[in-house]
């Protein structure tokens, strides 16, 4: 334990947990988007689909149990990402108070530049997305167990699907840089990866976006209704 506290304590600690953190909420947006497709099937299917999801493991688990599970799991994650990235920024800002004066180095891409902001507006993204389509705190017409219904719902206010259309840009520009960088930060320096890991990012991220952006879109545009 010691020497794996002690590990933590170096920066290079700290980016390996931000990729192993990384690498399950990565999976986790990917899986995410493919289920949420399934609201092209229909109110019927779309709400087997997330009956199906509270009912993981049932009778040896109760109604929810995994899910709740799962859930914990995704906000350790976020909460250990976030905690290397703000010791890493802090210290970053530490050794460089007067900032760089120069930004011709590749690793300095646009990407890599907004990924601290970027990050702060996902997780304030997160954070609203349970409120309004998990838990209905924020979702006026809210029907608990209606999932078709609360997307089609939350969807027709169109300044709520603007504001996350606009939220995937960041969401992807984090995909983008993340996945490629962690394979650096793992020190996987296979040729064939490294010739590979910015176009397999590039698509991972734009049919991900693309896919999550459909569905307020189609809400908007009537195609789900």
């Amino acid at each position: 334990m010691r020497k794996v506290l002690g590990l933590y304590q170096t920066s290079v600690g700290k980016k390996v947990v931000m990729a192993v953190s990384g690498i399950l909420l990565y999976g986790f947006v990917v899986v995410h988007m493919i289920g949420n497709l399934k609201v092209y099937y229909g109110r019927e299917k779309y709400n087997a689909y997330a009956e199906f999801l509270r009912s993981i493991g049932y009778p040896a688990l109760g109604h929810e149990q995994a899910l709740w599970i799962f859930r914990i799991v995704l906000i350790a994650a976020v909460g250990v990402h976030l905690l290397a990235a703000t010791q890493l920024t802090l210290r970053s800002w530490a050794a460089r108070p007067a900032g760089y004066r120069r930004r011709d180095d590749l690793s300095f891409s646009y990407a890599s530049r907004t990924m601290r902001w970027g990050g702060v507006i996902v997780a304030l993204f997160v954070i609203y997305h349970l409120l309004h389509l998990t838990f209905g705190t924020v979702h006026p017409h809210f029907e608990p167990g209606d999932v078709y219904a609360n997307v089609v719902s939350g969807f027709r206010v169109w300044p709520v699907a603007v504001a996350y259309i606009l939220c995937m840009i960041p969401l992807g520009w984090h995909m983008y840089h993340g996945l490629w960088s962690l394979t650096q930060t793992l020190a996987i320096e296979n040729p064939v990866v490294k010739r590979w890991r910015r176009p397999v990012a590039a698509v991972i991220a734009v049919v991900t976006i693309a896919g999550n952006i459909s569905i307020p879109l189609a809400v908007l545009t009537g195609i789900v209704h």
